[in-house]
C-alpha cells in the first residue's frame, strides 16, 4: 500500500446509459493495476462492482459501488454506477463524492438519454470531465459522426486525446493525437486533432499562448500541467477510446487518469460553522476534522456500511465525532477500506479519501461530520408511487422496518402515509426502480408486498358563500339530545392571512378565531348571548374537524374554508358535547353543498426531454392529458426542453407512454406545484368512483 498524501488521491465517478461499458472498463482498470488476478464478466454475474443479487440477475447495476486502486504512485477512489435513469439517484450521489466525473459513451449507441443528464449534473457541480468511447471493436460505426454528435451536444472543449488504430475488430490500440510518432490511424488524421488540442490546453495560460504563437512549443511537462488545469476548469473535456474486451486503450486511459483528473483541491468546496458564512475548504490533513456521509449500504452480513467523504483534518478509528443532527458525540470504533462487497480495516483516513464505518445508525446519508458542516447532498424527487400492503397481515412491523431499511439505503425512494387515504406509499423513480426495490425486499427481508396504484390526494373546497342551520334533537326515553348550530361559511383561499381576513366589515359581532393551518381552515366565534354556551363550543370546533377530515363531496379532505358560528340554541338538560358535535358535523355538511362546491386536484411541474422529431407528439400527448405548455427550450444536441403544468391524475404512467413516443430518448422531472380546481365533467366522474368505491365497502 502506498503513504498516500493528499495530492496523491483521486476520486473519480464512471457514469454513463445503460449498457456503455461502465462496469466492464472499471474491471479492465482493476485487473490492469493488479487488484483482479483477471477481469470479472457482467453476463456472468462476476465483476467486482456488480455483486448486489439483483444485479447479478438483470445483468446492470443498481447501487453504485466503490473500488480502489494504485497507479504511479496515485490512489485511485472510483465509483461505478447504474446507468439507467431509474436508479439516478445512486450516480447523483456518488458524484457529489468526487472531483472527476469519467462518461463512458456506446460508439455504437451515440449519447443517450443518461449520458445528458450525468453530463449535465457533473457540469453542474464543476467537476472536472472527461468522456470514454467504449465499444469501438462493434461494427458499423461512424466514428466522424459520432464525434461531431459529442461536440454539437457537449461543446467545442469536448476534444480527442487519441483515436483508434482501426474501427470493428481491426480495432487493437489507440494513437495519441499529441505523439503519434510511427502509430497511424484509418479512421481520423491524429496530427491534425493533436494541433487543436495543443492550442486548446495552453489557452488556460496567456504566457505559453504567446510564447505558442510566436513559434515556441511547451514541452511535455508544461503541456502535463496545462492539461489537468484546462480539465480542472472545464475548458477542456478529453475523449478517450477504449475496448474493454480486447483492452485496447485501457494503459492509455489510466494514464489520462493520472494525469488530468482533479485533485481533491481542485474543485473548490465550502463549509458552514453555526452562522457563520461559508468558508473554502482547504484539505489540511492537520484541520478540523470536517467529513459528510455520501451513501449508505445494508446488507444481511454487514449490515450497515455508512460511506464518509473526508474534506478536512485527519479521521482515526475509535475517535469520538460530532454528527450534525445527534446529540451526543459517537465513537467510530472501526474505519473500513471498501473494494467492491469487501472491506479491510484501516487506522486513518486523510482529506480525498473515501472510507465506511460499520453499524453506526446514526450515520444518514447526507449527515455531516466534525466542527463544520458542507453543503447537503441533493438528489432528484421521485415520479412514481405504488400503494403497499403486507401479504400477510403479521408482517406489517416487518415490512416497515425493511422498507425503512431500503429508505436509508436509496434516497431516491420515499415512503408516506397518506393521512387521507391511509395508504402506505413507496414513491421511487421509475415502475422498473420500484419492482427492483419489490425483488430485495422479498430476497433480503423475506416479505412479500401487495401493491396497487395509489390514490390521487384530491382536496374538497368552496367557491361561494352560503349559510344555514342545523338541529340535533332526539328523545328516545330518558335524557334526549339537542343541540342547534347557525353557520355562514365562505371561500378562504390559501396564502390569505386570517388577522385581514377577519375585519369588523365582514363580521361585526366577532369575539374570536381559530385558525388551522393544516386545512387552511378558519371557525369565526360571533354568538352573541350565549346561544351555545361556551363549554360546548370545543365539541363544535371538534365537529367541524370531523368533517374537514372526512369530506363531503367524495370523501377527501376538505381545506380553504372559513366557517362563522353565530347562533344557536341549546337545552339546559338534553344539550351536551355529543349533540352540538353532531350538530355541527351536519350543519358543515349541508352548508358546503349549497357553497358552489368543487373538487381541487394536484398539478405537476413537468419537464421534459426530447428529440426535435418527437416535440409535436409530445405536445399533443400533453394536451391530451389536460396539461398546459408553458414554455420550451433548446436542450442542446437536437433535444427540446417542454416546461408544462400537468395535473397528477394524467402523469401516473407518464414514462411509459413517453419511452414509447421518443423510442426512449425522452425524459422529465416532475415536482409539486399547486392545487387547482377540477373541471366539472372530470369532478362528476371522480365523485361517482369514490361513492362506488365506498358501497363497495359497506
Amino acid at each position: 500500500m502506498i503513504k498516500k498524501s493528499v495530492q496523491d488521491l483521486r476520486a473519480v465517478a464512471f457514469c454513463g446509459h445503460g449498457a456503455s461499458g461502465k462496469t466492464t472498463l472499471v474491471e479492465s482498470l482493476l485487473f490492469h493495476t493488479g487488484v483482479l488476478e483477471k477481469p470479472g464478466n457482467v453476463d456472468e454475474g462476476t465483476t467486482c462492482c456488480d455483486f448486489d443479487p439483483e444485479e447479478q440477475s438483470h445483468h446492470y447495476s443498481i447501487e453504485s459501488a466503490l473500488v480502489h486502486f494504485d497507479h504511479h504512485g496515485r490512489r485511485f477512489f472510483v465509483f461505478d454506477t447504474p446507468g439507467y435513469p431509474d436508479f439516478l439517484g445512486q450516480t447523483l450521489g456518488a458524484l457529489q463524492a468526487v472531483e472527476t466525473a469519467v462518461i463512458a459513451i456506446n460508439a455504437g449507441h451515440g449519447i443517450e438519454v443518461n449520458t445528458r443528464r450525468v453530463f449535465q449534473e457533473a457540469g453542474k457541480l464543476h467537476l472536472g470531465r472527461m468522456i470514454v468511447l467504449t465499444k469501438l471493436d462493434q461494427d458499423n460505426i461512424d466514428f466522424a459522426e459520432l464525434i461531431q454528435q459529442i461536440r454539437t451536444a457537449f461543446g467545442k472543449e469536448c476534444l480527442l486525446m487519441n483515436v483508434p488504430n482501426a474501427l470493428g475488430h481491426d480495432f487493437t490500440e489507440v494513437v495519441s493525437v499529441l505523439e503519434p510518432g510511427d502509430k497511424k490511424s484509418t479512421v481520423m488524421d491524429a496530427a491534425a486533432l493533436g494541433e487543436e488540442l495543443l492550442e486548446t490546453i495552453i489557452e488556460v495560460d496567456e504566457e505559453m499562448t504567446a510564447r505558442y504563437f510566436e513559434g515556441e512549443l511547451p514541452n511535455e511537462e508544461e503541456i502535463d500541467r496545462l492539461m489537468s488545469k484546462a480539465i480542472a476548469e472545464g475548458h477542456l473535456i478529453p475523449i478517450l477510446c477504449v475496448s474493454g474486451k480486447n483492452d485496447a486503450g485501457i494503459d492509455e486511459l489510466l494514464d489520462a487518469l493520472e494525469l488530468g483528473s482533479v485533485p481533491p483541491n481542485g474543485i473548490q468546496r465550502y463549509a458552514t460553522n453555526g452562522s457563520e458564512s461559508p468558508e473554502p475548504l482547504t484539505f489540511d490533513e492537520n484541520g478540523p476534522l470536517i467529513a459528510q456521509v455520501v451513501k449508505t449500504r445494508i446488507d444481511p452480513f454487514v449490515q450497515r456500511l455508512s460511506f464518509l467523504k473526508v474534506y478536512s483534518g485527519t479521521l482515526h478509528k475509535d475517535q469520538s465525532v460530532h454528527v450534525s443532527g445527534v446529540r451526543k458525540d459517537l465513537k467510530l470504533h472501526q474505519l473500513l477500506s471498501v473494494q467492491g462487497e469487501k472491506t479491510e480495516p484501516v487506522d486513518q483516513a486523510i482529506p480525498g479519501e473515501i472510507v465506511a464505518v460499520p453499524k453506526m445508525e446514526e450515520l444518514v446519508t447526507g449527515r455531516c461530520l466534525g466542527d463544520a458542516e458542507v453543503e447537503a447532498l441533493h438528489f432528484p424527487t421521485p415520479m412514481v408511487g405504488l400503494a403497499v400492503t403486507p401479504k400477510s397481515r403479521g408482517d406489517e412491523a416487518k415490512l416497515s422496518v425493511a422498507l425503512h431499511k431500503l429508505t436509508e439505503e436509496d434516497p431516491t425512494l420515499h415512503l408516506d402515509r397518506d393521512s387521507q387515504t391511509h395508504e402506505l406509499v413507496m414513491t421511487g423513480m421509475s415502475e422498473l426502480h420500484l419492482q427492483i426495490m419489490q425483488e430485495r425486499l422479498r430476497r433480503r427481508d423475506h416479505v412479500e408486498i401487495e401493491t396497487h396504484e395509489p390514490k390521487i390526494p384530491y382536496r374538497e373546497t368552496i367557491q361561494a358563500e352560503a349559510e344555514g342551520s342545523y338541529r340535533h334533537k332526539k328523545q328516545s326515553g330518558g335524557r334526549g339530545q339537542f343541540g342547534e348550530v347557525h353557520i355562514r361559511m365562505y371561500p378562504f383561499p390559501r396564502g390569505t392571512k386570517p388577522e385581514e381576513f377577519t375585519t369588523k366589515e365582514r363580521f361585526p359581532q366577532l369575539k374570536s378565531y381559530h385558525y388551522d393551518e393544516d386545512h387552511n381552515f378558519l371557525w369565526v366565534d360571533s354568538i352573541v348571548g350565549g346561544s351555545i354556551p361556551g363549554n360546548f363550543l370545543p365539541a363544535v370546533e371538534k365537529g367541524f374537524k370531523e368533517r374537514l377530515n372526512k369530506g363531503v363531496l367524495a370523501g377527501y379532505r376538505v381545506q380553504n374554508v372559513c366557517v362563522e358560528v353565530y347562533y344557536g340554541k341549546h337545552h339546559p338538560v338534553d344539550s351536551s358535547e355529543a349533540a352540538f358535535k353532531m350538530a355541527a358535523s351536519k350543519v358543515f355538511s349541508q352548508v358546503f353543498k349549497e357553497a358552489s362546491p368543487c373538487l381541487l386536484e394536484p398539478l405537476v411541474s413537468l419537464h421534459v426531454t426530447v428529440p426535435n422529431d418527437s416535440l409535436g407528439d409530445v405536445n399533443s400527448d400533453l394536451a391530451g392529458r389536460r396539461g398546459k405548455t408553458l414554455g420550451m427550450e433548446a436542450a442542446g444536441g437536437n433535444m427540446q426542453m417542454v416546461h408544462a403544468e400537468v395535473p397528477l391524475s394524467e402523469v401516473t404512467t407518464y414514462a411509459r407512454t413517453l419511452s414509447s413516443m421518443t423510442g426512449g430518448q425522452g425524459s422529465y422531472t416532475i415536482e409539486f406545484s399547486h392545487y387547482d380546481v377540477v373541471p366539472s365533467y372530470v369532478m362528476q366522474s371522480i365523485i361517482d368512483q369514490s361513492n362506488m368505491v365506498e358501497d363497495e365497502d359497506e
